[in-house]
């Protein structure tokens, strides 16, 4: 049997334990289901060193006793003091690996002597040596340090035959790095990196920080310089826990009780944040992400069309504006389907199994071979259009998965909403797959702009879930739609063995063939209908009448019944529609 390499990946604001087992890559349980190990390290007031959770609890009671984001002076001169000791940055994370040393040992039951571990791509040599260093301190042969972009590209593409070029954008905590990477045949070749080690979710967490003291200095007259470190540490906390929860939600509260005294006064922090609002704040790190992209391409000699894929790494990338902006820049959806947090640890252990020896299988993942939303007035081709498709889950998502965003009523006093259920890729949402749809009846009577929170949820059954809820009233009305992404794919199956099967038995009879074709025309003709009634909105005076004279005709034909006529009236509004839109 061949000896165990674990693959570790030390993070600044998590790291993570991985192997390999019977050709499957694993990511180990940290703790209460979680596998996120906090790379934090800190000492609780009897002298007890705490790691990882308990660590980064105590930060907001003691946060002169604990130590976080040390990965940031890996390879440097800076000390860090702990316990009224000086510490160096290798022996603090020495702690950290001999941790998840541990837990490793007690999954596997026997000894763990080996690791590859992996850093930025754009570590220096001193940064590489000294986490070898860190590596050894803990117990640990480094048995090879290891990019981590290319153990992104080992996770995602393990068994991968051919060429491909890749980016891999990895935004954690408190680091960025692009690296544009050629893949063949398992081989992984960093062609170029840019990044910046001192740009991340730490950064985005600070302006809800900002945001929030600003709400403090207003309503309270309170300066930042006036909290204390507990509650400059539980402000902190609340702000990356709505960065997470802005990540599938549209709105986030910020909430602390006991905040501070203050002038005679107890401070409670209550405070909601939307999604956009948080985008706008961090519209210039976004930014900077995306010119670092163009230069690693212009690193590696690329084109934007050379690119085959784009995947995502760290926890910061779930944020939606990323993959958004991505896709926009770059003309390619990113892939996230492997966990952003875990796929780096992933690919190490992979690394570390073709080191032992070992026969690797390609990472399993359930992914939804569909996107699923619905539709909404909103901008579409530059007009508002009230047909625009809005995806909540995406295509190649991974399931379980849920998603919400907000919506709302276009009129005043808008009592009922239609919530509409699609399934695909076109724009307009009426050239998608309607799955469901349900109404939402008894809405409050207030002005437009009526917030309705959509929630889409999708398991692992392929079964949707999908609500709507005022917001203001907390009133919530559901729809459950079995077998979301079998639905078309069956649909298709069922049509297609009829088809088959009448080619089998013979011509299908006059009257069923008549009602066939006359099905056809009535759908093609409601389509038509439809699509000149969106026409009227920017047509011409002259134009408009001749569209509107021959819906009327298309209209009389249906309700005649005559398919001669309807063929008719059809053919000559379709030849209009096409005159108008050529």
């Amino acid at each position: 049997m061949s000896e165990t390499i674990i693959g570790i990946d030390l993070g600044t604001t998590n790291s993570e334990v991985a192997l390999v087992r019977n050709g499957q890559a694993e990511v180990l349980e940290i703790q209460n289901g979680s596998r996120l190990l906090p790379s934090v390290v800190g000492l609780a007031d009897d002298g007890t060193l705490l790691v990882g959770e308990s660590a980064l609890n105590q930060y907001a009671l003691h946060p002169e006793n604990t130590v976080k984001s040390i990965k940031r002076k890996m390879g440097g001169e800076a000390r860090v003091e702990l316990g009224g000791h000086i510490y160096t940055p290798q022996e603090i994370s020495a702690i950290i690996l001999k941790r998840l040393k541990e837990i490793a040992e007690k999954h596997l039951g026997e000894t763990v002597e080996r690791a590859v571990i992996t850093v930025p791509a754009y570590f220096s040599d001193a940064q590489r040596q000294a986490t070898r260093d860190a590596g050894e301190i803990a117990g640990l042969q480094v048995a090879r340090i290891i990019n981590e972009p290319t153990a992104a590209a080992l996770a995602y593409e393990s068994n991968h035959k051919g060429q491909k070029q890749i980016m891999v954008f990895d935004l954690g905590g408190g680091t960025f790095d692009i690296s544009i990477v050629r893949l063949e045949e398992g081989v992984v070749e960093v062609l170029a990196s840019h990044g910046d080690n001192h740009l991340g979710g730490d950064d985005f967490d600070q302006k809800i920080i900002d945001y929030i003291q600003e709400h403090l200095e207003e309503r309270y007259d309170l300066q930042a310089n006036d909290l204390t470190s507990q509650a400059k540490a539980r402000i902190k906390r609340a702000a990356e826990q709505a960065k997470i929860t802005l990540s599938n939600n549209p709105f986030a509260t910020l909430e602390e009780e006991y905040l501070l005294e203050w002038k005679g006064q107890m401070i409670h922090l209550s405070l909601e944040l939307e999604r956009h609002s948080y985008e706008d704040m961090i519209q210039e790190y976004v930014d900077k992400t995306l010119e670092a992209a163009h230069i690693a391409l212009d690193g590696a000699g690329l084109s934007v069309s050379a690119l085959d894929e784009i995947l995502l790494v760290g926890g910061a990338t779930r944020t939606p504006v990323i993959s958004a902006r991505l896709e926009n820049e770059l003309g390619l959806q990113p892939r996230s389907e492997v966990d952003p947090d875990l796929c780096v640890s992933t690919g190490a252990a992979i690394q570390g199994a073709i080191i032992s020896g070992q026969q690797i299988s390609s990472v399993l993942v359930d992914v939804t071979p569909y996107t699923f939303g619905t539709s909404a007035l909103a901008e579409l081709d530059g007009e508002l259009y009230p047909h625009t498709f809005i995806p909540l889950i995406r295509k190649n998502s991974a399931i379980p998965i849920s998603k919400s965003d907000a919506f709302c009523t276009s009129f005043d006093n808008q009592e009922c909403v239609e919530v509409m259920v699609y399934q695909g890729e076109e724009k307009d949402a009426l050239n998608n797959t309607k799955i469901g749809s349900f109404h939402m009846e008894g809405l409050s009577k207030v002005p437009q702009g009526n917030i309705i929170t959509a929630t889409f949820s999708l398991d692992i059954n392929g079964i949707l879930q999908v609500s709507a809820k005022e917001k203001d009233t907390g009133m919530e009305v559901s729809i459950t739609i079995d077998n979301a992404m079998a639905q078309f794919e069956g649909q298709q199956m069922e049509e297609a063995k009829t088809r088959i099967g009448q080619l089998f038995e013979g011509e299908m009879d006059a009257e069923e063939e008549s009602g066939k074709i006359r099905q056809r025309e009535q759908t093609q003709a409601r389509a038509l209908i439809e699509k000149a009634e969106r026409l009227m909105e920017s047509a011409g005076e002259e134009d408009r009448e001749d569209l509107v004279d021959m819906v009327e005709q298309l209209n009389d034909a249906l309700a005649k019944g005559s398919d001669r006529e309807i063929q008719s009236a059809i053919e000559q509004l379709a030849d209009l529609i096409f005159y108008l839109e050529s």
